[in-house]
């Protein structure tokens, strides 16, 4: 894997927007159904907002009806990382780009086959790189 980004947060600060500052750096969520990729069916690259790391491919997106972009699986086994959130009352797993660390959103175990796997992902964390249409 490349190596790991690293900023001052003031350089976060500069380099991303408020919304995705709170939800990127200090792991804050948007509202359902409001985000630019929750229903985009557009063939492509998703990549991390804060590092442009390819984390997740539109032929793993799926319709969740959770009003954020849904995924059943990362671009590679090495594009995000994990960890345990006991931020609310009943734990959860925490997904976060593997370059840079960014917060991108949670990953649950009710998702499709092949993985049964639901990246519940923020769409202000990600850019959309269409595919060329050559």
């Amino acid at each position: 894997m490349a190596q790991k980004v690293q900023k001052t947060e003031q350089e976060w600060r500069e380099a991303l927007s408020p919304e995705q500052y709170r939800v990127l750096r200090e792991k804050g969520t948007e509202r359902a159904f409001t985000g630019a990729y929750h229903a985009t069916k557009e063939p492509g690259a998703y990549r991390c907002a804060g590092c442009g790391s390819e984390v997740f491919r539109s032929d793993t997106k799926f319709e969740s009806g959770t009003g954020w972009p849904s995924f059943y699986e990362p671009a590679s086994s090495d594009a995000v990382e994990t960890e345990r959130d006991w931020g609310l009352l009943v734990p959860r797993t925490e997904v976060h780009c593997a370059s840079c660390g960014g917060h991108l959103g949670h990953v649950f175990g009710d998702g499709p086959q092949p993985t049964g796997l639901r990246y519940c992902i923020n769409s202000c964390a990600l850019d959309l790189e269409p595919e060329d249409s050559e």
